[in-house]
This record gives C-alpha cells, structure tokens and sequence, in this order.
C-alpha cells in the first residue's frame, strides 16, 4: 500500500475489522485500508470518508488497484511507456522516470483556458494522465479499466412539506460530526479563518462542540477590495480564538508566483493560489501541520454568485426583451470595484450570452466559459486551431453524472461547479498544492461524503430563496455567529492578478524577460504581437475586466511552466535547480526543494 491523505472514519472501520476476525499490526490509517481490501475487495473505498490517493499492489493476484477520493482533494498522475505504468502524487516524479516526454497537450491547455483545469483524465502535458476523483483503475493480466465509484449525488424530490427547523438541526448536527472526525490528527489542528460564513462556522463548532484546542490564521489585504480582516477581527472578538494573521501585498504575489506555479503543476488563470502559499507558510510557522477550511460549502449549499446570475438568466430567457427584468443583474456582484453590471447595456449583453443553452449542463458557466477562453486570442495560430478544435461541453460531459441533464437547473450549475473549478482549481491549484508547498495538510468538512449527500436532497428554496444564499446553512448557525457574519452576503476570496506584476508603469524585469519577443518565439506558444498589446494595456492600468487579467496571468504562468518542465534538460534534477529568470534581475529564483512530505500520516507521497 502506499497512500497519500486521511481516513476519517479509520478507527470505526478498524472495530469493524477486528469484530470480524482482522488482526492488526498497528494502530495507522493505511493498515486498515489493507484489511479492507481483504474484507471487500476493489468496493473498499466506497465505505472510506476521507480524502486520499491511494495504490495497492495484490502480490497473490498480480493487480494493481490505484483509487482516488470522491472530490479530488488529493491527486493521482499516471504515464505510460511501453509495458510500463508510472503513477505518483505530482507529475513532477513521472519527468523524473527515464524516457518520459516534455511537450505541450493542446487539449489540456484549451481545458484550463476554459475550465481553468484540465479535466480528467487529461493533464497540459502529454502522456501524462490523471485519475478523475471518485475513480479507481485495475490493472492486472487482463488489462486496464478505470471505473466510476463515486458520483455528485442527484438532487433528491422538491420537497415543498419539508420541515425547515429539523432539516436546519439536522444539518447542525451532521457538521458538527464531520468536524469531529476531520479533528483526528497526531498532530495539533488550526483552522483557516476568512471572515466569511463558511471559515466561521469550521471555527465556531471546533470552539464551541469538541475539546480540540483552536488556532486560527487569516489572510489580510491593504488593498480594501480583497481585505476581509474586519470580519475576522469580528468573529475572533466573538470566539475569543488564539489568531495571527499574515498580510499579503502585490510584492509578495510576484515574488511568489514562480514558486506556487511550480507546485501547482498547471498554468494558472488567477494569481490568487500565491497568498494561499504564504498564509500556509505562516501556519507552518506556527509550528502547525493541519487545518481545516470552509471550502466546499458553496457548491454543496449554493453559495457562489454564479448560481445567483444563472437564476436571474433563466428567468430573463422566458421574457428576454423585458427591460425591468433585466434590471436584476445590477444586484450581482456588489463587491466588485469594476463589476461586470456596471455599464448596463454592455452588462446586458455579456449576461444573456448562452441563453440559448439553458437546458444545457453548462448554462451557468457560459460567461466564465467566454471570458476565459479569451486568452486563446493570444496563443499562435497553429496552437489556437488546434484548441479551438477541443470541445470544451463535450469534455466536461464526461466528466459529469449520469442523468444529470434532467436534473433541476441549480443542481446542474452545483454538480458542474463541482466538476470543474472546485476539482480541478480550488481544491488543487488553490488548495491541496499549496498547503502542501509548506507541508501543510488542508480539510474540508464541507466535503464529507455524508455533508454532499445531505445538500443534495435539499429542496431548491432552503439552499436559495429569491437571491439569498444558503439559506438553511445560515439558519443552522445564526445563533451561534454574530449577526453581522451569519447575515452577510457571499463575498468570494479573491487577490491581485496582473497588477502584482508591474511597478511604475512598467513589467518587473523577470516579467518582460519571460513576455518579450524573444522568449516567447522560443516557447513557440504565444503570439508575440498580441502578447506585447496585453502588456502595455496591463502596464498602462487598463486592465480592468477578469478577461485581461487572466489572459496575462494565463500567459505569464504557461510561460513559467514552460520553462520550469517543457524546456528543462532531460534528465536534469529540476528539485535541486536554480533558474535565472532574467540578468537584469539581478536576482535567481530558487526552484522549491520541497517534495510531499514522506513518512507519518501528514501526507506521506506516492512514490
């Protein structure tokens, strides 16, 4: 066996086990998976709560089973050569296998630059493939099959007699033992605090339902669009919690980018996962190896302002030439200093793309789909062919749950939400990749296996009534949270994208070493003409809109990873390399050292 991740439900399984005759050598997690197998065969992950990757070699059967956990919390990578099957935690150890190719996958990269992931089983470079979440693969004398062994649960019956105040004490109860169990550690557990509804509650019932010690650390921002620290000074007040926080400035996002896109494996469209790194970093520390976080909550319950605009826009497509209905999109993103409804006729037009697809799985995802594949703009043509030629529906189709185009629509927009950015971005890139850059193991009560189920039977008017969101999480907590946390509106995290990389007017030097001409004729990806307009717009304070944004940051982190994987020497050891960004710098960026951290059960590595 070797595992990567944790089994909550571990000691539960192990008295099972030990009921039915097991014996055990050890007290650890990864035992019990080895009994379990016995005892079930390929179905024993199906009784796991917990986020894992796992791969077990049957030496009696000659089978290799790899398995990975419901959501994708942690990830699996697998290449082939010839007869032979590599899999680890990070693609880095497959360029470490002899032969191994470096080259660019198209339809991977026109994934990200409309997913903002690659989705499964496809990665950006090719030969490299990824298990999906909630999948396993056997591999024995008879082949190779992946199986599907977990799915998004269907919505359950509109039920319109539903008892709210018993669904509202019920789910109390069910977070609260979720917390209970993702509070097993051999090590002491903190928590991340945001300000927002969902860290606070994680807070809140660790404070106030277990015996578990509480430390808290928090992300602040100068820059009053992204600071949320006034809420976190208020739910602190109210907790009386041990908190530090650490702040995050445009100078720490560039200084860190080339790091994080390291450890994120993936180009990335947001610079937001680099102040995730550094609040990881200062809860290692603090002398702390584990914490939980609120992420989950929002595609399990309908949180995001995505589910909001997709209610407005379907009910705008039964009558799409009124003008009073259209007035709603300008109570969307109320946080936003250059909203997308500020300019209502331009606002208008963006929000009623797509509104031929509303019986589609992707409807609510069709404006962040447009604006993200923007970026494809700046790609040469031969590149942007070959993307646009990747069907980005039929892709994420794949990926979905059976059954789901008859599904009710915000269900839909919950489950592809799910699929997609949550898996493959928010999990991974903003999550698993950067708490373990500072071997920091994240967990997300929100995602337990019983907590998704739950949500899923919901009625459609307790997760969301007109446009207020999570509507029975809220009433399930209101009275343990100050009024001001427990009322206030979803504001989603978020951090300085291009600005981070200019001063004064100008790129940083290792940002217009990697964007000039040269270096990008060299990469053989961009086009050098539309890549240099975007810079001079970005320097000139011009990018206002998320479109510019994530095509710079899309551009600038493709080119990072370019040069960290696709152009580095085979064979070199690209863990113990410096790069040199640019001469004029003045300045080496050090290419991390760090691996998953081997041995105990704080994320021990596939290998």
């Amino acid at each position: 066996m070797s595992f990567n991740g944790e089994i909550f439900n571990y000691i539960e399984l192990r008295e099972e086990l030990l009921a039915r005759g097991h014996r055990f050598a050890t007290s650890s997690d990864t035992e019990v998976l080895v009994h379990l197998y016995e005892e079930h065969g390929d179905n024993f992950v199906e009784r796991l709560n917990g986020q894992f990757a796992i791969a077990l070699w049957d030496a009696r059967a000659r089978r290799l089973v790899l398995a990975r956990d419901h959501v994708g919390i942690r990830p699996l990578f697998y290449a082939r050569q010839g007869r032979q099957l590599a899999f680890a935690s990070e693609i880095k150890a497959l360029f470490a296998v002899p032969g191994q190719a470096r080259a660019w996958h198209a339809g991977g990269l026109a994934s990200v630059f409309s997913w903002w992931s690659a989705l499964p089983p496809d990665t950006v470079f090719e030969g490299v493939k990824c298990l999906p979440p909630g999948h396993r693969m056997v591999v024995d004398d008879s082949g190779e099959r992946i199986e599907r062994w977990w799915s998004w649960p269907a919505p359950g019956d509109d039920d319109a007699t539903a008892d709210e105040d018993e669904l509202a004490d019920e789910l109390h109860a069910l977070i609260v033992d979720a917390v209970r169990l993702q509070l097993r550690s051999d090590v002491p557990v903190g928590a991340y605090l945001s300000g927002g509804l969902d860290s606070s509650i994680i807070t809140t019932v660790i404070r106030r339902h277990t015996s578990a010690p509480l430390r808290s650390f928090s992300l602040t921002f100068a820059d009053a669009e992204f600071d949320e620290s006034a809420y976190q000074r208020e739910l602190v007040g109210h907790l009386g919690t041990e908190h530090s926080s650490v702040s995050c400035s445009a100078d720490d996002v560039a200084s860190l980018f080339a790091r994080t896109v390291w450890h994120a494996e993936t180009p990335l469209v947001r610079a937001a996962p680099a102040p995730m790194m550094r609040l990881a970093q200062s809860v290692r520390g603090s002398g702390y190896k584990v914490v939980l976080t609120g992420e989950g909550a929002d595609e399990v319950f309908a949180g995001y302002d995505l589910f909001k605009e997709a209610k407005v826009r379907r009910f705008i497509a039964r009558q799409p030439d009124s003008p009073r209905r259209a007035r709603l999109f300008e109570r969307l993103y109320p946080y936003l200093a250059s909203s997308p409804v500020g300019a209502r006729s331009l606002s208008q037009r963006f929000f009623m793309q797509g509104l031929d697809q509303i019986d589609r799985p992707w409807f609510a995802h069709a404006t962040r789909l447009a604006t993200t594949r923007r970026t494809l703009e700046f790609f040469r043509a031969d590149w942007r062919e070959a993307m646009l030629a990747w069907d980005p529906h039929a892709a994420l189709q794949q990926t979905l749950p059976a059954g789901i185009d008859g599904w009710p629509g915000l269900a839909r927009d919950q489950a592809v939400e799910a699929a997609s950015l949550m898996s493959g971005y928010l999990l991974s890139s903003q999550g698993d990749r950067m708490a373990m850059a500072a071997s920091i193991e994240a967990r997300f009560p929100f995602l337990d296996p019983r907590v998704i189920a739950f949500g899923a039977r919901l009625p459609t008017r307790l997760k969301m009534r007109g446009l207020i969101e999570k509507l029975l999480l809220k009433k399930a907590f209101a009275h343990e949270l100050p009024p001001v946390i427990a009322k206030r509106p979803k504001q989603p995290y978020r951090a300085p994208d291009s600005a981070s990389f200019f001063r004064a007017g100008r790129p940083l030097p290792w940002v217009e070493e990697l964007l000039e001409a040269r270096s990008l004729e060299q990469a053989g990806l961009f086009d050098a003409g539309a890549v240099a307009k975007l810079v001079a717009k970005c320097a000139a304070g011009r990018a206002i809109g998320f479109g510019d944004n994530m095509a710079l940051v899309g551009v600038l982190s493709t080119m990072l990873l370019h040069r960290q994987f696709v152009a580095a020497r085979p064979g070199a050891r690209p863990l113990e390399r410096h790069w040199r960004l640019s001469a004029r710098s003045g300045a080496q960026l050090r290419l991390p050292g760090e691996q998953r951290a081997a041995g105990g059960k704080d994320g021990a590595g596939l290998r």
